[in-house]
């Protein structure tokens, strides 16, 4: 099984650094092109189903690359929903930073409990979706360190339309690509 992690495109939020979080912020022209852009990288034959987080800037962008795949458009899974900013939502990431240095206090939902939902959300995709090859539209924070945690590496940013896969071939969760970059084998082993 394979499940390859989109992030969703960029909205005006992004554009303007934002912590948008939990907050439903639709996306941009550019975003829906970014959509556009992961269909032909995904490429078609690839993948069986496309599911997202329930916010709409990823499922718009789970509806774009369905239909442009020609694939079925899945459920929403709560679990997938961006990391809760709290009372910095909304703020640019440096007003936010003064408030709340490393984004702990004021609400700010966890790492632990975010990577503890990712971890949660792909164990009921594979679940749902035995042996298949799942496009999972959610976001930046929850990809970063879910895949993290999964690699044991940190990894940087996640771009807005990347794509980043994992595989459980060897009978773990293994992380191949990071916003479409292949890892080295010492953190994909």
């Amino acid at each position: 099984m394979k499940i390859g992690f989109i992030r969703h495109g960029q909205t005006n939020w992004n554009a303007e650094d934002r912590l948008q979080g939990s907050s439903d912020i639709p996306l941009n022209e550019l975003g829906k092109q970014q959509a556009r852009e992961a269909v032909a990288v995904l490429g078609a034959g690839a993948w069986d189903v496309v599911v997202s987080s329930p916010l709409s800037r990823a499922r718009q962008t789970a509806e774009i690359i369905a239909s442009g795949l020609g694939l079925e458009l899945g459920q929403c899974y709560g679990e997938l929903t961006e990391r809760d900013y709290g009372q910095a939502e909304g703020l640019r990431v440096e007003e936010s930073e003064k408030l709340w240095p490393n984004k702990t206090g004021g609400g700010i939902e966890t790492l632990e409990s975010v990577v503890a939902r990712g971890r949660s959300a792909i164990e009921r995709i594979a679940a749902d979706f035995p042996g298949r090859n799942v496009a999972v539209v959610c976001h930046g924070t929850i990809i970063r360190y879910t895949l993290s945690a999964l690699a044991g590496h940190r990894f940087d940013s996640i771009h807005n339309g990347s794509i980043s896969l994992i595989d459980n071939d060897s009978g773990t969760w293994k992380v191949r690509s990071v916003n479409g970059e292949p890892i080295s084998s010492t953190f994909a082993e």
